[in-house]
């Protein structure tokens, strides 16, 4: 009953490593394209469909908080998981074009360490989640009765449960990145040549 390890690398580690890579290789593929088309000047606005993503894709921290009640928090997450990578992407794009100031490199390392720990957690969670249930499934196989299999699987369960609070480490990293974006955005209206 218990996964592969090819399984796990398969499910887990090999998805998580695409998504890093492809996060790489599409800012630096972004920034080579906006430079080689002589189009840099639209990276410097490519931060705020960016932030606009991002921004957005915090409906699912919303509904999971129930402060907004409509949605399903399944759809949510994709669109959680896709839009934040996808405005990482754009801001990442645009950092890479107009980097200049240690607050835009502030801001830009908190937001690559928020999406690193979210697609982590993602994938720790998804992975022990499994392996407790199915540690439980093969001490039912084996006729165990439930207070037996709850004592069975007493550690694993209590280990998955500490490794859910990941998210006060995810959150504070998200706050301190909101944060540097937000000094950011009023330090460019602020300095903005609005001539």
């Amino acid at each position: 009953m218990t996964m592969p390890t090819q399984s796990l690398w398969r499910e887990h580690i090999l998805p998580f490593t695409v998504l890093i890579v492809l996060l790489v290789a599409g800012t630096l593929a972004g920034d080579y394209l906006l430079h080689r088309l002589n189009l840099v000047w639209v990276g410097r606005y490519l931060g705020i469909p960016g932030t606009i993503l991002i921004i957005g894709s915090m409906s699912y921290s919303m509904r999971k908080r129930k402060f907004v009640t409509a949605g399903n928090p399944k759809t949510l997450l994709s669109l959680h998981e896709f839009g934040a990578w996808l405005g990482s992407l754009l801001v990442l794009i645009h950092a890479g074009v107009h980097f200049n100031a240690i607050l835009p490199w502030l801001a830009t390392f908190a937001m690559v360490v928020n999406v690193v720990s979210g697609l982590v957690g993602k994938m720790l969670l998804g992975r022990s989640r499994q392996h407790v249930q199915d540690q439980r499934s093969r001490y039912q196989l084996r006729g165990l009765s439930r207070s037996e299999v709850d004592q069975a699987v007493f550690w694993d369960s209590v280990t998955f449960d500490l490794m859910e609070q990941w998210r006060k480490v995810h959150i504070p990293i998200f706050v301190a990145f909101a944060v540097l974006a937000l000094g950011h955005i009023v330090s460019v209206f602020l300095f903005w040549g609005w001539r």
